[in-house]
């Protein structure tokens, strides 16, 4: 009996330990798949004093959809990407608003759009393998037009 015991004991060992790595791991696998299911996006907000102005920028000249209207904020929509616009004393002006294109041909034509307000025309940028140009939006805000000149994952 005893040698019998002396071979089971560890195998109860073997099993409590592992069941306590299951028990234990269960909780953060649970917690990430519930904190994944919670995340439905995310909005980049600046302060504008010209709202009015930037609504008809961004929907008429640039292409974004009005994807909702606060008052005295207003969130658009180009892409899967969204952004947004409050009114405030004074604008945030720092960080670059970019939005890319699926071929060269397209940020070409948005140059050609925007030609008056671009710092200089299209060109490659060897660094990040992107091809794009700078402009400024009515309220001086930097904005980039660009081509991912590699393949992507899915967004």
């Amino acid at each position: 009996m005893k040698k019998y015991f002396v071979l089971i004991l560890p195998l109860f060992f073997l099993l409590f330990l592992n069941s306590f790595k299951i028990v234990s791991n269960q909780p953060s696998q649970v917690m990430s798949t519930q904190t994944d299911s919670l995340k439905n996006g995310g909005i980049v907000f600046f302060k504008t004093t010209r709202l009015d102005t930037l609504s008809e920028f961004y929907t008429e000249q640039v292409g974004c959809s009005l994807w909702l209207d606060q008052g005295a904020c207003k969130i658009f929509r180009h892409g899967n990407m969204l952004f947004g616009f409050c009114r405030a004393e004074e604008a945030d002006l720092q960080g670059v608003v970019t939005f890319f294109y699926p071929s060269r041909e397209q940020v070409d034509a948005m140059y050609e759009k925007f030609k008056a307000i671009a710092r200089e025309a299209p060109r490659m940028n060897e660094r990040f393998n992107i091809y794009h140009f700078y402009a400024e939006d009515p309220e001086g805000r930097l904005i980039e037009f660009q081509y991912f000149n590699h393949p992507l994952k899915p967004y």
